[in-house]
Parts: C-alpha cells; structure tokens; sequence
C-alpha cells in the first residue's frame, strides 16, 4: 500500500477521467490520498471529493501564490473548517520566494495564522517553501516558541539547512515525482545523509512534477509508486518495506485519517 500525501484533485485536468485516476490509482496500490485546499474560495470542491471518497481526504488553506488573493484569511475560519472529519491537514501553506506570486509579508502573515490554527488543533503543517530557506526556518523557529506543532515541508527542494532543522523540530518531509529527476541528485544525497526512513512520505502534487518516465506529462496519484521505487531504491531499501514506512509515517502525521 501507498499514500499519495499531496494531490489536488480538484484541478480541472481531472475532469474528465477522474474515475479512471482512481482506478489506476488502487492498480498501483495507492489506497488513500490527500488533496489539498489552496484557496479557501475553492474549498468546497476540495470537500466534495472527499467526502464523495472514503479513501480520500482533504486539507485547508490559502497557498502562497494565493496570499493576495484571500489576505483576510483568519485563523477562527481555518479553525470552523477544520471540524469537518475529512479535514486531516492545515495547508499548503508557506513562502515561495521564486514566484514572488504575492507579496512577502502578506505570505508571512498567513503563513502564520495556519501555524497558530495547527497549534490549536494539533492537525499537521503542509509547508510550501520554495527559494525561501532562511525566512521559513526564522518562522518555525519562532513560532516554535509559542507552542508545539507538527507538519511537513512537501515537495522538497530546499537546502541541507533547512532539512536538518526541519528534522531537528519533528517535521517530515514529503518527496516528489522532482526525486526522480537527474537534476535532483543534491536533493536526493540530503534525503539520505539527513531524514531518517520514519520522517518520509511520497506524493505526486499532481497534476504537477510527474516523475521518470512520465516527465513532461500530466502527474496522477497512480504515478505516487514510481517515485516510491525510484527512493527505495536510492535508500537501498525493499519497496514493499518502503512503502509499508512512508503509509505508516502518513497515518502516524494525519492522525485524523482513518486508515483502509
């Protein structure tokens, strides 16, 4: 079994196959996955897929690109959407810094109301952070002083730093189709070198970052196997042992989710 811990699909790419994803997706032996909330305008599509799904869940929030877009986002509204039982995760959330999409400080300042509605709730962290390493770290670290939270840097890309430190704060860190990619090869040594084998877990973000071999073409969570084959291997590690981990990290991180 796999989960697939970043998808979204709500996406209109979707549209017209959506069934036949999901059938290719428990082929692959995909059993549950998570799409994500990226403006709280659109979360009631997100919803609609889960709860239409028992094997799939959701997660709300404002992602940074979005940040201008819903800057009165606040936390007492994440905290009412939360209640829903399939609302396992608070995100994406975060900075992206390579975009620049929205501006900073109001990326800044939505990324922490999501911190503070995690700490309430106790639901992880789905951290987007891209060309953004120093300003994430200050962030988390301060916000760290304030009480405990846990999450995850998705689809990671960022320096050694920031995974040794993300590690160091109990975070997890999430790996995309971009593993299998011969110009990943840092991003694949830090893995490694730093994030033990209970810290990881797989995703598509699809539609996005399809891996080897369906570079260039649009990603689905059926694709979740070939990064997991892709990392286990890289680890020296038995598939089945590497993707019976990363579904126990998943459930171990979203308590919230029900296991199949």
């Amino acid at each position: 079994m796999l989960v697939d811990s970043h998808c979204h699909l709500d996406f209109d790419t979707f549209n017209e196959d959506f069934d036949a994803v999901l059938s290719r997706a428990a082929e692959a032996g995909v059993k549950t996955m998570l799409t994500i909330g990226t403006k709280l305008s659109k979360f009631p599509g997100v919803l609609a897929i889960a709860e239409a799904h028992e094997n799939i869940f959701c997660s709300v929030g404002v992602h940074p690109h979005s940040a201008e877009d819903e800057p009165d986002t606040s936390v007492e509204q994440l905290l009412k959407l939360i209640e829903h039982p399939k609302v396992v995760g608070i995100g994406e959330t975060g900075l992206d810094f390579y975009y620049d999409k929205s501006p900073r400080d109001i990326q800044e300042t939505l990324f922490r109301k999501h911190i503070a509605a995690s700490r309430e709730t106790g639901l992880p962290l789905i951290i987007h952070a891209r060309n953004a390493d120093e300003d994430c770290m200050r962030i988390l670290e301060d916000e760290r002083t304030k009480g405990d939270f846990t999450g995850l840097l998705h689809c990671f890309t960022a320096g050694r730093e920031l995974a040794e430190r993300a590690v160091d704060m109990g975070l997890y860190i999430s790996l995309s189709g971009i593993i299998t990619f011969k110009t990943a090869a840092d991003i694949a040594q830090i893995i490694k070198d730093v994030v033990p084998l209970d810290r990881i877990l797989v995703e598509t973000d699809a539609p996005y970052l399809a891996p080897v071999p369906y570079r260039g073409k649009r990603n689905e969570p059926a694709y979740t196997a070939h990064t997991a084959a892709f990392v286990a291997n890289y680890l020296g590690v038995e598939y089945e042992n590497f993707a019976a981990q990363t579904t126990e990290n998943f459930f171990t991180l979203f308590t919230k989710a029900t296991r199949p």
